[in-house]
Protein backbone atom coordinates (compact mmCIF):
# COMPACT_ATOMS: atom_id res chain seq x y z
CA UNK A 1 0.00 0.00 0.00
CA UNK A 2 3.16 2.58 0.76
CA UNK A 3 4.39 1.88 -2.55
CA UNK A 4 1.07 2.57 -4.17
CA UNK A 5 0.21 5.76 -2.38
CA UNK A 6 4.02 6.82 -3.65
CA UNK A 7 2.53 6.19 -6.95
CA UNK A 8 -0.20 8.09 -6.63
CA UNK A 9 1.70 10.89 -5.47
CA UNK A 10 3.69 11.10 -8.21
CA UNK A 11 1.19 10.87 -10.54
CA UNK A 12 -0.62 13.20 -8.94
CA UNK A 13 2.18 15.66 -9.59
CA UNK A 14 1.86 15.22 -13.31
CA UNK A 15 -1.79 16.16 -13.75
CA UNK A 16 -0.88 19.41 -13.88
CA UNK A 17 1.84 19.27 -16.43
CA UNK A 18 -0.98 17.10 -18.27
CA UNK A 19 -3.63 19.22 -17.99
CA UNK A 20 -1.57 22.24 -19.09
CA UNK A 21 -0.24 19.95 -22.34
CA UNK A 22 -4.27 19.19 -22.92
CA UNK A 23 -5.12 23.22 -22.58
CA UNK A 24 -2.40 24.23 -24.97
CA UNK A 25 -3.23 22.01 -27.66
CA UNK A 26 -6.35 22.66 -27.88
CA UNK A 27 -6.08 26.42 -28.17
CA UNK A 28 -3.24 25.64 -30.60
CA UNK A 29 -5.34 23.54 -32.87
CA UNK A 30 -8.77 26.35 -32.50
CA UNK A 31 -6.36 29.22 -33.05
CA UNK A 32 -4.79 27.70 -36.41
CA UNK A 33 -8.72 26.68 -37.45
CA UNK A 34 -9.63 30.52 -36.20
CA UNK A 35 -6.61 31.48 -38.78
CA UNK A 36 -7.11 29.13 -41.16
CA UNK A 37 -11.57 29.91 -41.30
CA UNK A 38 -10.37 33.93 -41.50
CA UNK A 39 -7.69 33.75 -44.11
CA UNK A 40 -8.20 33.39 -47.37
CA UNK A 41 -6.28 30.87 -50.21
CA UNK A 42 -3.94 33.06 -50.99
CA UNK A 43 -0.07 32.07 -49.75
CA UNK A 44 0.55 36.15 -48.85
CA UNK A 45 -2.97 36.17 -46.90
CA UNK A 46 -1.98 33.46 -44.66
CA UNK A 47 1.57 35.08 -43.66
CA UNK A 48 0.25 36.44 -40.15
CA UNK A 49 -1.25 33.63 -39.25
CA UNK A 50 1.58 31.64 -39.96
CA UNK A 51 3.39 34.34 -37.73
CA UNK A 52 0.95 33.43 -34.94
CA UNK A 53 1.00 30.36 -34.70
CA UNK A 54 4.68 30.58 -34.77
CA UNK A 55 5.03 32.50 -31.99
CA UNK A 56 2.08 30.75 -29.74
CA UNK A 57 3.80 27.71 -30.41
CA UNK A 58 7.18 29.15 -28.71
CA UNK A 59 5.06 30.24 -25.88
CA UNK A 60 3.45 27.21 -25.20
CA UNK A 61 6.50 25.91 -24.92
CA UNK A 62 7.96 28.12 -22.34
CA UNK A 63 4.41 27.14 -20.06
CA UNK A 64 4.53 23.57 -20.36
CA UNK A 65 8.24 24.09 -19.05
CA UNK A 66 6.54 26.36 -16.26
CA UNK A 67 4.47 23.98 -15.07
CA UNK A 68 6.65 21.08 -15.26
CA UNK A 69 7.38 19.14 -11.52
CA UNK A 70 10.57 20.12 -11.08
CA UNK A 71 12.79 22.16 -8.99
CA UNK A 72 13.36 26.29 -9.60
CA UNK A 73 16.85 25.07 -10.62
CA UNK A 74 16.03 22.78 -13.25
CA UNK A 75 13.48 24.62 -14.71
CA UNK A 76 16.10 27.58 -15.38
CA UNK A 77 17.76 24.98 -17.23
CA UNK A 78 15.32 23.52 -19.24
CA UNK A 79 14.87 27.47 -19.90
CA UNK A 80 17.92 27.85 -20.43
CA UNK A 81 18.52 25.05 -23.04
CA UNK A 82 15.08 25.95 -24.91
CA UNK A 83 16.94 29.49 -25.08
CA UNK A 84 20.20 28.05 -26.05
CA UNK A 85 17.95 26.12 -28.81
CA UNK A 86 15.90 28.48 -30.52
CA UNK A 87 19.19 30.73 -31.06
CA UNK A 88 21.05 27.86 -31.95
CA UNK A 89 18.17 27.53 -35.33
CA UNK A 90 17.99 31.07 -35.52
CA UNK A 91 21.64 30.94 -36.12
CA UNK A 92 22.10 27.94 -38.30
CA UNK A 93 19.24 29.27 -40.57
CA UNK A 94 19.65 32.80 -40.66
CA UNK A 95 20.92 32.51 -44.33
CA UNK A 96 17.79 30.36 -45.30
CA UNK A 97 14.64 29.85 -43.46
CA UNK A 98 14.65 33.17 -41.32
CA UNK A 99 16.21 34.96 -43.35
CA UNK A 100 13.99 34.31 -46.60
CA UNK A 101 11.24 35.22 -43.57
CA UNK A 102 13.07 38.64 -42.91
CA UNK A 103 13.27 39.61 -46.21
CA UNK A 104 9.73 38.20 -46.55
CA UNK A 105 8.42 40.70 -43.89
CA UNK A 106 10.54 43.36 -45.88
CA UNK A 107 9.63 43.23 -48.60
CA UNK A 108 5.85 43.60 -47.36
CA UNK A 109 6.62 46.85 -45.44
CA UNK A 110 8.44 48.46 -48.52
CA UNK A 111 5.81 47.59 -51.05
CA UNK A 112 7.51 48.09 -53.83
CA UNK A 113 5.46 45.72 -56.14
CA UNK A 114 2.04 43.90 -56.12
CA UNK A 115 0.29 40.76 -57.46
CA UNK A 116 0.03 41.06 -61.44
CA UNK A 117 2.96 43.80 -61.63
CA UNK A 118 5.74 43.22 -64.23
CA UNK A 119 9.34 42.72 -62.30
CA UNK A 120 12.75 41.91 -63.49
CA UNK A 121 15.43 40.63 -60.69
CA UNK A 122 18.17 38.74 -62.09
CA UNK A 123 17.87 36.97 -65.51
CA UNK A 124 13.95 36.47 -64.34
CA UNK A 125 11.17 38.23 -65.84
CA UNK A 126 7.63 38.14 -65.37
CA UNK A 127 4.04 39.02 -63.76
CA UNK A 128 3.78 38.32 -59.77
CA UNK A 129 1.53 35.85 -59.27
CA UNK A 130 1.24 34.63 -55.56
CA UNK A 131 3.27 36.25 -52.66
CA UNK A 132 4.18 34.13 -49.33
CA UNK A 133 6.63 34.51 -45.95
CA UNK A 134 9.45 32.54 -47.79
CA UNK A 135 8.93 32.75 -51.66
CA UNK A 136 7.63 35.13 -54.58
CA UNK A 137 6.21 33.23 -57.50
CA UNK A 138 6.27 34.62 -61.00
CA UNK A 139 5.01 34.09 -64.43
CA UNK A 140 7.22 34.07 -67.26
CA UNK A 141 7.13 34.92 -70.51
CA UNK A 142 6.84 31.12 -71.41
CA UNK A 143 3.66 31.18 -69.10
CA UNK A 144 5.80 29.04 -66.58
CA UNK A 145 6.01 29.75 -62.92
CA UNK A 146 9.17 30.42 -61.47
CA UNK A 147 9.68 30.59 -57.82
CA UNK A 148 12.06 32.82 -56.18
CA UNK A 149 13.01 33.36 -53.02
CA UNK A 150 12.75 36.42 -50.73
CA UNK A 151 15.93 36.57 -50.01
CA UNK A 152 17.19 36.75 -53.32
CA UNK A 153 14.84 39.76 -54.05
CA UNK A 154 15.41 41.58 -51.09
CA UNK A 155 19.63 41.10 -51.99
CA UNK A 156 19.17 41.92 -55.31
CA UNK A 157 18.02 44.87 -57.61
CA UNK A 158 14.36 44.28 -58.60
CA UNK A 159 12.71 46.41 -61.67
CA UNK A 160 9.02 46.93 -61.32
CA UNK A 161 7.56 48.18 -64.39
CA UNK A 162 5.12 50.84 -63.48
CA UNK A 163 1.45 50.15 -63.72
CA UNK A 164 1.15 54.28 -65.05
CA UNK A 165 2.85 53.33 -67.84
CA UNK A 166 6.55 52.31 -69.14
CA UNK A 167 8.83 53.04 -72.04
CA UNK A 168 9.17 50.49 -75.04
CA UNK A 169 12.09 50.44 -77.25
CA UNK A 170 13.40 49.30 -79.94
CA UNK A 171 17.17 49.06 -80.92
CA UNK A 172 18.60 48.77 -84.90
CA UNK A 173 21.84 49.53 -86.19
CA UNK A 174 22.01 51.33 -89.93
CA UNK A 175 25.09 51.77 -92.23
CA UNK A 176 26.51 55.51 -92.21
CA UNK A 177 25.47 55.32 -95.57
CA UNK A 178 21.88 56.20 -94.40
CA UNK A 179 21.21 59.65 -92.96
CA UNK A 180 19.76 60.00 -89.80
CA UNK A 181 17.27 63.01 -90.09
CA UNK A 182 15.90 60.57 -92.81
CA UNK A 183 15.60 57.61 -90.21
CA UNK A 184 14.00 59.83 -87.35
CA UNK A 185 10.74 60.51 -89.06
CA UNK A 186 10.71 56.85 -90.49
CA UNK A 187 11.45 55.57 -86.60
CA UNK A 188 9.09 57.94 -85.08
CA UNK A 189 6.23 57.41 -87.32
CA UNK A 190 6.83 53.57 -86.57
CA UNK A 191 6.17 54.07 -82.95
CA UNK A 192 3.23 56.12 -83.17
CA UNK A 193 1.76 53.47 -85.95
CA UNK A 194 2.50 50.98 -83.22
CA UNK A 195 0.37 52.91 -80.70
CA UNK A 196 2.99 54.56 -78.48
CA UNK A 197 2.65 57.88 -77.03
CA UNK A 198 5.62 61.07 -77.39
CA UNK A 199 8.18 58.52 -79.16
CA UNK A 200 11.87 59.87 -79.27
CA UNK A 201 14.59 58.85 -81.25
CA UNK A 202 18.25 57.87 -79.62
CA UNK A 203 21.83 57.57 -80.77
CA UNK A 204 23.33 55.29 -78.94
CA UNK A 205 26.44 54.31 -80.28
CA UNK A 206 28.83 55.32 -83.64
CA UNK A 207 30.36 51.83 -84.38
CA UNK A 208 32.91 51.00 -86.63
CA UNK A 209 30.72 50.19 -89.21
CA UNK A 210 27.01 51.34 -88.35
CA UNK A 211 25.24 53.60 -85.95
CA UNK A 212 22.75 52.31 -83.46
CA UNK A 213 19.47 53.49 -83.07
CA UNK A 214 16.67 53.28 -80.21
CA UNK A 215 12.92 54.37 -81.05
CA UNK A 216 11.18 54.72 -77.38
CA UNK A 217 8.03 55.97 -76.53
CA UNK A 218 5.68 55.68 -73.36
CA UNK A 219 2.64 52.84 -73.49
CA UNK A 220 0.32 53.23 -71.30
CA UNK A 221 -1.64 49.81 -71.16
CA UNK A 222 0.89 47.78 -69.35
CA UNK A 223 -0.56 44.38 -69.37
CA UNK A 224 0.06 43.60 -73.31
CA UNK A 225 3.52 45.33 -72.94
CA UNK A 226 5.33 41.86 -74.92
CA UNK A 227 2.56 42.33 -77.73
CA UNK A 228 4.05 45.74 -77.87
CA UNK A 229 7.16 45.37 -78.04
CA UNK A 230 6.62 42.90 -80.89
CA UNK A 231 4.23 45.39 -82.49
CA UNK A 232 7.07 48.14 -82.77
CA UNK A 233 9.19 45.82 -84.20
CA UNK A 234 7.25 45.25 -86.90
CA UNK A 235 6.38 48.62 -87.50
CA UNK A 236 9.39 49.56 -87.76
CA UNK A 237 10.42 46.91 -90.20
CA UNK A 238 7.57 47.60 -92.66
CA UNK A 239 8.19 51.74 -92.54
CA UNK A 240 12.04 51.20 -92.92
CA UNK A 241 11.61 48.92 -96.16
CA UNK A 242 8.64 50.95 -97.39
CA UNK A 243 11.08 54.15 -97.34
CA UNK A 244 13.68 51.86 -99.10
CA UNK A 245 16.26 51.73 -96.55
CA UNK A 246 17.79 48.18 -96.12
CA UNK A 247 18.45 46.51 -91.76
CA UNK A 248 21.67 44.88 -92.85
CA UNK A 249 24.81 44.68 -91.61
CA UNK A 250 27.85 46.70 -93.79
CA UNK A 251 29.63 43.65 -93.62
CA UNK A 252 26.22 41.69 -94.81
CA UNK A 253 27.60 39.34 -98.21
CA UNK A 254 25.51 37.01 -99.80
CA UNK A 255 26.52 34.25 -102.45
CA UNK A 256 23.72 34.77 -104.83
CA UNK A 257 24.84 36.58 -107.68
CA UNK A 258 22.28 39.93 -107.67
CA UNK A 259 21.86 42.93 -110.20
CA UNK A 260 23.48 46.17 -109.41
CA UNK A 261 21.20 48.22 -107.45
CA UNK A 262 19.04 45.11 -106.11
CA UNK A 263 18.03 45.64 -102.19
CA UNK A 264 17.48 42.54 -99.80
CA UNK A 265 14.11 44.18 -98.50
CA UNK A 266 11.10 42.59 -96.84
CA UNK A 267 7.59 43.82 -98.78
CA UNK A 268 5.90 46.27 -96.16
CA UNK A 269 3.11 44.70 -94.37
CA UNK A 270 -0.18 46.64 -96.27
CA UNK A 271 -3.50 45.62 -94.15
CA UNK A 272 -6.15 44.53 -96.03
CA UNK A 273 -9.53 45.64 -95.54
CA UNK A 274 -11.31 44.48 -92.61
CA UNK A 275 -8.12 42.50 -91.01
CA UNK A 276 -8.02 43.12 -87.62
CA UNK A 277 -5.55 43.23 -84.45
CA UNK A 278 -4.12 39.92 -83.51
CA UNK A 279 -5.40 38.65 -80.08
CA UNK A 280 -2.86 39.65 -77.61
CA UNK A 281 -1.05 36.23 -76.30
CA UNK A 282 -0.37 38.28 -72.79
CA UNK A 283 -3.98 36.75 -71.81
CA UNK A 284 -2.49 32.91 -71.88
CA UNK A 285 1.21 33.84 -71.40
CA UNK A 286 0.09 35.78 -67.74
CA UNK A 287 -3.19 33.66 -67.07
CA UNK A 288 -2.25 33.12 -63.43
CA UNK A 289 -0.99 36.74 -63.29
CA UNK A 290 -4.67 38.16 -64.26
CA UNK A 291 -6.57 36.41 -61.92
CA UNK A 292 -4.02 37.33 -58.72
CA UNK A 293 -4.19 40.88 -59.81
CA UNK A 294 -8.25 40.27 -59.84
CA UNK A 295 -8.37 39.07 -56.84
CA UNK A 296 -5.62 41.75 -55.28
CA UNK A 297 -8.15 44.13 -56.32
CA UNK A 298 -11.25 42.43 -55.49
CA UNK A 299 -9.89 41.78 -52.18
CA UNK A 300 -9.30 45.36 -51.93
CA UNK A 301 -12.73 46.80 -52.72
CA UNK A 302 -14.13 44.50 -50.27
CA UNK A 303 -12.49 45.99 -47.46
CA UNK A 304 -13.34 49.30 -48.92
CA UNK A 305 -17.07 48.41 -48.99
CA UNK A 306 -16.95 47.23 -45.27
CA UNK A 307 -15.52 50.25 -43.87
CA UNK A 308 -18.25 52.03 -45.79
CA UNK A 309 -20.83 49.65 -43.86
CA UNK A 310 -19.15 50.11 -40.34
CA UNK A 311 -19.14 53.92 -41.02
CA UNK A 312 -23.12 53.51 -41.89
CA UNK A 313 -23.87 51.67 -39.44
CA UNK A 314 -22.04 54.64 -37.20
CA UNK A 315 -23.94 56.86 -38.87
CA UNK A 316 -27.34 55.30 -38.11
CA UNK A 317 -27.49 55.27 -34.42
CA UNK A 318 -27.55 59.18 -34.47
CA UNK A 319 -30.21 59.42 -37.79
CA UNK A 320 -33.56 60.94 -37.96
CA UNK A 321 -36.10 58.56 -39.77
CA UNK A 322 -35.78 60.05 -42.93
CA UNK A 323 -32.30 60.08 -43.01
CA UNK A 324 -32.06 56.03 -41.33
CA UNK A 325 -33.70 55.19 -44.57
CA UNK A 326 -31.66 56.81 -46.77
CA UNK A 327 -28.63 54.79 -44.99
CA UNK A 328 -30.78 51.23 -44.24
CA UNK A 329 -30.83 51.44 -48.39
CA UNK A 330 -27.73 52.09 -48.98
CA UNK A 331 -26.74 49.19 -45.75
CA UNK A 332 -28.70 46.39 -47.82
CA UNK A 333 -27.00 47.80 -51.40
CA UNK A 334 -23.41 47.64 -49.74
CA UNK A 335 -24.24 44.34 -48.05
CA UNK A 336 -25.39 42.86 -51.00
CA UNK A 337 -22.32 43.82 -52.80
CA UNK A 338 -20.09 42.26 -50.13
CA UNK A 339 -21.91 39.22 -50.76
CA UNK A 340 -21.45 39.85 -54.33
CA UNK A 341 -17.86 40.18 -53.89
CA UNK A 342 -17.34 37.33 -51.76
CA UNK A 343 -18.94 34.74 -54.38
CA UNK A 344 -16.63 36.02 -57.22
CA UNK A 345 -13.26 36.51 -55.13
CA UNK A 346 -13.92 32.38 -54.31
CA UNK A 347 -15.05 31.55 -57.64
CA UNK A 348 -11.63 33.42 -58.67
CA UNK A 349 -9.56 31.61 -56.28
CA UNK A 350 -10.46 27.92 -57.24
CA UNK A 351 -9.89 28.48 -60.45
CA UNK A 352 -6.56 29.70 -59.86
CA UNK A 353 -6.08 26.40 -58.09
CA UNK A 354 -7.14 24.39 -61.44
Amino acid sequence: MPNLEGIYQSLAEFVPLLATIAVIALGLWFANWLLSRRASLTTESRIPGQVTMLVLTAISLVVIILAMPVSESTRGDLLSLLGLVFTGVIALSSTTFVANAMAGLMLRSVKSFHHGDFIRAGEHFGRVTDRGLFHTEIQSEDRDLITLPNLFLASNPVTVVRSSGTIVSCDLSLGYDVPHYQVEPLLKEAALSAGLEEPFLQVLSLGDFSVTYRISGNYLEVKHLLTMRSKLRREVLDKLHGAGIEIVSPTFMNQRQFQNGEKFIAPPHRPELGEGEEPAPEKIIFDKAERAEKIHSLESEKQTVTEELKSLKEQLSGADKEQSQAIKAKLQEGEARLTALDNIILKAKESSHE
